[in-house]
């Protein structure tokens, strides 16, 4: 009788402290959790917060990797991390899906948090070609307003750390987290883009241009990397609002600034100069393929037409002038180079007008290399 109490008694301890064991993890992993949320309901800007995600998860819970997927139809997100300066070719474990259905066929309906093992043929697009497979993982839907917004993965290689059936509430937590601060900094970025964004046509305005200018032409500066301007403005835009109004020119110009925005990367930067003129900035362009992409933008509006009040067609063309930043430009100021940089392209589209329009002219040369050698001297 007493030997049985002595080994119930033993068998309790240690369910005890088993039972205790656990306490304490769940209560150093709620800590965790309650940690990384707080860091992410503070940041408000949205390249902190992919960064946030995708490196500080992997060290505060000891993940092998993580991955973020985002469904971006229109591109905006990507864009927006462009424009902050993010190269995302270097962020390997971010991706973008512009059609939902991957995303849809993985959660289903029910988009609930999906854990258990790797399988290539249903996971692969979750995660970086060049990365290291995880054995098991944990497939967390990022949902807003019922709609699936992306998809947040965590990945360990070993095997047992994600498990079919196993408790998914801090899981299904962290992911509403995520989804809402994903939210939140996005939609934060668009209202710093309404003032900066030209209300016709939807490109940027002039204003955000220029700015974008000066640090596109600094950072070209620093990493030495080609940067290319195309000037370009609508031929004989005024007849078109004298001859059919203006809301076949304002028709136009939105036509006209999508058709320009199709033909360039994510990376590049469009925006309405004033009136019928438009600058883009066209990052790491030499002039071989600023001039090709300049021609493109030409032939593709020269062949869109447009319907006119009088039950016709109408057509339009545009001069595009193309200048490039001068090699060896790291000693001089950023204001003066990026300020040159338009003036010669619009030059060039001076010269495109002059020699009879709907054509593509390169500039010349920029001076400043020669003035500052002469100062310098």
């Amino acid at each position: 009788m007493t030997d049985d109490l002595y080994r119930e008694n033993q068998i309790l301890r240690r369910k005890l402290h088993t039972f205790l064991s656990q306490a304490r993890e769940n209560e150093q992993k709620m800590r965790r959790f309650q940690e990384q949320e707080l860091r992410l309901i503070s940041t408000a800007s949205l390249t902190e917060l992919v960064q946030r995600v995708l490196f500080n998860y992997r060290t505060a819970f000891g993940l092998d990797v993580v991955s973020l997927v985002l469904h971006d139809p229109e591109y905006e997100i990507q864009r927006i991390l462009e424009e902050e300066g993010v190269r995302l070719e270097e962020m390997e474990q971010l991706c973008f899906q512009h059609e939902s259905d991957n995303l849809d066929n993985l959660f289903g309906i029910s988009a609930e948090p999906q854990l258990g093992h790797y399988h290539v043929r249903d996971h692969q697009f979750l995660f970086a070609q060049d990365t290291i497979k995880p054995r098991s993982i944990a497939l967390l839907p990022l949902v807003r307003y019922g709609n699936l917004i992306g998809s947040l993965n965590l990945g360990s290689e070993d095997g047992s750390r994600f498990v079919e059936g196993a408790a998914t509430d801090f899981l299904q937590r962290l992911a509403t987290i995520v989804a809402i601060c994903l939210e939140n900094a996005t939609n934060l970025e668009r209202l710093k883009r309404v003032g900066l964004t030209d209300s016709l046509t939807g490109v940027n305005n002039r204003r955000f241009f220029d700015q974008r200018l000066i640090e596109e032409t600094a950072r070209a500066q620093r990493t030495n990397e080609p940067l290319a301007c195309l000037f370009m403005d609508v031929d004989h835009f005024k007849a078109v609002n004298d001859q059919h109004g203006h809301q076949l020119g304002d028709r136009v110009l939105r036509k006209i600034a999508g058709l320009i925005r199709e033909q360039l990367r994510a990376s590049d930067v469009l925006g309405r100069y004033g009136g019928e003129e438009f600058a883009a900035l066209l990052v790491n362009a030499n002039n071989e393929s600023a001039l090709e992409i300049a021609e493109r933008i030409r032939a593709v509006i020269e062949k869109q037409s447009f319907a006119t009040s009088e039950d016709q067609t109408m057509s339009v063309t545009i001069s595009i002038g193309v200048a490039t930043l001068p090699t060896k430009c790291a000693e001089i100021e950023s204001d003066r180079l990026s300020e040159d940089l338009v003036e010669r392209a619009d030059q060039a589209v001076y010269r495109a007008k002059h020699n009879g329009r709907n054509l593509v002219v390169l500039a010349d040369a920029s001076s400043l290399l020669v003035e500052d050698t002469a100062v310098r001297r």
